[in-house]
């Protein structure tokens, strides 16, 4: 499945290359399907430079030259662009936001309810295709819209349609997700190198620890507990690890950072 129209993208950062790299080498999209707008105009060169793709400096060229508007930006300039967009109309098109913390409505007053508006919360895994993309859609989306927005996110990786009542648990979770997981290895390879391991070993190990371990889950379908339990042995060395997370409280306090992080999202979304 390819991309219905033309997809302009407002911004052109980092997760902006990643998903344009990802539709031309899918084959989901040519270069000269794929117009970008960007007030850096470095930025500018190095797409057209590296893909072939159209560029403009206004952002409002960008979207009346698409069928797909992808605001690919920071919160804090959503509300310049979506004027610029409103200015040219985006009645009939489909407008995907990877911008954290903007709703639907707020883009929806702005371009007006007949405009077809995904909300998404992508992941930094996406930048490699390995992201998790949570998404919600708007009143005006259609199936065709569907369509097009998956192909998108299925450029970064793997997608899951939620209520955007849980948005701010999605950032939460997957959105800040990935910093989690680092923490967890930077704390193992702190661990590795105190037993004698060099950095340059124990790092090494403590990723692939942490992927082969990831893979295993999603390969086997077995609960993460049994997968657990089958790797400790009673009174063994996983044991031992494991009681001194308990005793520290580590599980309790994962699942508070997670809640304190879907809070600040909260309080952060009524700005």
């Amino acid at each position: 499945m390819g991309m219905d129209g033309k997809i302009g993208f407002v911004g052109g950062g980092n997760m902006a290359e990643a998903i344009i790299r990802s539709l031309l080498d899918a084959g989901l999209c040519l270069a000269s399907d794929i117009c970008v707008s960007d007030i850096r105009r470095e930025r500018l060169a190095h797409l057209r430079g590296g893909f072939g793709v159209e560029t403009v400096d206004a952002n409002g060229d960008c979207a009346r030259l698409s069928r797909v508007v992808v605001l690919a930006i920071k919160p804090q300039d959503m509300a310049g662009a979506l004027e610029d967009l409103a200015r040219v109309g985006t009645s009939g098109k489909l407008v995907v936001s990877i911008a954290a913390g903007v709703t639907i409505a707020a883009i929806e007053r702005v371009l007006g309810g007949e405009t077809a508006v995904v909300r998404v919360m992508p992941n930094t895994p996406s930048l490699i295709g390995e992201g998790m993309s949570i998404w919600s859609r708007g009143g005006g989306v259609g199936e065709c819209d569907v369509e097009n927005a998956r192909c998108i996110l299925g450029a970064l990786g793997k997608d899951l349609e939620v209520g955007e009542d849980l948005m701010n648990a999605a950032t939460a979770l997957s959105g800040s997700g990935p910093a989690y997981v680092f923490y967890l290895i930077e704390a193992m390879e702190k661990a590795g190198v105190e037993l004698g391991f060099s950095i340059e070993q124990a790092l090494p190990i403590a990723t692939q620890t942490v992927i082969g371990a990831a893979r295993l889950l999603e390969k086997s379908g077995v609960r993460p507990e049994e997968l657990r339990r089958r790797v400790t042995s009673p009174g063994g060395t996983t044991a031992a690890a494991l009681r001194v997370l308990d005793e520290n409280g580590v599980k309790k306090s994962f699942v508070a950072a997670i809640r304190a992080a879907c809070a600040r999202a909260d309080e952060l979304s009524r700005i």
